[in-house]
This record gives C-alpha cells, sequence and structure tokens, in this order.
C-alpha cells in the first residue's frame, strides 16, 4: 500500500515535530554524503534544529570554514581576517554576557542568589513563578481530565 502525500505545514506536537526533524535530518546527511562521494562534490551542510542544536556535515576531504572561504570567494566577497577577528570577538563578549545573565536567572529561580536582587527584581521573580506555577496546575488539571475521560 502506497503511502499518502502529507500536507507540508509546521508539526504542532513537539515531540513529533523533533523525531520527524531527527530522521529527516538523518536522511539529508546520508543523501549529502552520497552525492559528495559519487560527483566527488565539496559539500558542507549546516542545519539548525528549532531548539538550536548544531549538525552539520562537510565532504571528507574538506572543512566547513574552508568551504565558506570558498563560498565568500566565489561570491565577490573580501574575507577580512581582521575583521572577522574582531567580530568573533564581539559574539563572544555578547554569548558570554548572555551566558552569565541566563545563569544568574537560573540561580534565581532556584531560589539562590537572591540576595543581590533589588526589591523590584524580587517582585518580578515573584510573578514569572506565581505564572509558572499556574502553567504546571493548568497542565495537571488538564491531565488529569484527559486520563479520567480518555483513558
Amino acid at each position: 500500500m502506497a503511502r499518502g502525500k502529507i500536507a507540508i505545514t509546521k508539526i504542532e506536537n513537539r515531540t513529533a515535530r523533533q523525531v520527524t526533524f531527527s530522521k529527516r535530518r538523518v536522511g539529508l546527511f546520508k543523501k549529502t554524503h552520497e552525492l559528495s562521494v559519487l560527483c566527488d562534490a565539496e559539500i558542507g551542510l549546516i542545519v539548525f534544529s528549532s531548539n538550536g542544536n548544531l549538525s552539520e556535515f562537510c565532504s571528507e576531504s574538506s572543512s566547513i570554514p574552508h568551504i565558506i572561504k570558498r563560498y565568500e570567494i566565489s561570491k565577490g566577497m573580501r574575507v577580512s581576517e581582521s575583521n572577522d577577528s574582531e567580530q568573533i570577538l564581539k559574539e563572544l563578549k555578547r554569548i558570554r554576557k548572555e551566558t552569565d545573565d541566563l545563569q544568574l536567572s537560573m540561580r534565581c529561580y532556584k531560589g539562590e542568589s537572591l540576595s543581590s536582587l533589588h526589591y523590584e527584581d524580587l517582585v518580578e521573580l515573584e510573578k514569572q513563578l506565581e505564572c509558572s506555577v499556574n502553567k504546571v496546575r493548568a497542565r495537571k488539571v488538564m491531565l488529569r481530565f484527559m486520563n479520567k475521560y480518555f483513558c
């Protein structure tokens, strides 16, 4: 029996979307590898999942940075090493600050490092935690209802 065509729309169920992404990514990487081997092509493939995870494939005889440089040169782009270094350092600084902020937020959500917060920050944290608790309670009620009537 042949499979029917499916509509190409975003999969709403997060778990199903992740499973589909993983399976299709494996298929895409397999096809990319076959093209690379059969046609002796230099291929670089970079994929970010919806939750930000990086997956990459590169031909055996090359590397992603090498392929990107070849792409930039073929498009007539001028590559400036010092400019690239400055960009990388700027991005690194931004990511480190973001990481520090996220770690502070996580400590606050766990009830740690509260002594460094001002009154207004504590009020905002309390609101966020109350909102999270309400969402958890609503999910529990929904699951209890579903188990009661559908299981």
